[in-house]
Order: C-alpha cells, then sequence, then structure tokens
C-alpha cells in the first residue's frame, strides 16, 4: 500500500542542507528495497511529499521515524495519507532534479 506524507521541514537552510546527503543517502535505500515511490522538496521551501510503499501506516511512519531529516530535527510535523496512485505520465520522469 502507498502512503504520501506531506512533510512541514524545519527553516533553517543550513541545518537542512547539512542533513540532507544522509537523508538522500537513506530514501536511495529505500528506493533500492522497494519502499520508496517518489520523493521530492516543495520549491517554496515548506517541505517535501514522501510516498512510501509499506503494508501499514505504522510501517510507513517507522520508515518517516528513521530518515535522518527526522532524527536531526528537520521534519516539523506531517500529513501521512493511504495513497492510491491511477494515472502516472513516464514521460514526465525522471525528476528534473
Amino acid at each position: 500500500m502507498k502512503w504520501a506524507a506531506v512533510i512541514e521541514y524545519l527553516k533553517d537552510a543550513e541545518k537542512v542542507e547539512a542533513v540532507r546527503p544522509a537523508h538522500r543517502a537513506y530514501l536511495t535505500d529505500l528506493v533500492n528495497t522497494g519502499r520508496l515511490v517518489c520523493s521530492g522538496p516543495f520549491t517554496d521551501g515548506y517541505g517535501a511529499l514522501i510516498v512510501y510503499e509499506a503494508e501499514t501506516r505504522e510501517a510507513a511512519e517507522e520508515l518517516m521515524r528513521n530518515d535522518p531529516f527526522n532524527q536531526n530535527g528537520i521534519f516539523l510535523k506531517w500529513d501521512l495519507r493511504p495513497w492510491k496512485c491511477i494515472f502516472g505520465n513516464p514521460q514526465l520522469s525522471p525528476p528534473d532534479g
């Protein structure tokens, strides 16, 4: 089951940038193990959208809790919702960086 998380970040750009390499390494591991559908920051600086693949809400929350961004206080709050992808456009992927 897919779980979409809209996550609000700490407004300390220096701290976010310092932890970003560990956060991206963690997300890369989730991609490689089939637990991350997609992820990316909002361009207005609010935070990010992360879509996890997990059997339960608790399992998805555990993925968020283990993220270096969460462990270092970057994730301030989130809204986690079950999500069903109906349409996708492979021509708009991969992400634009």
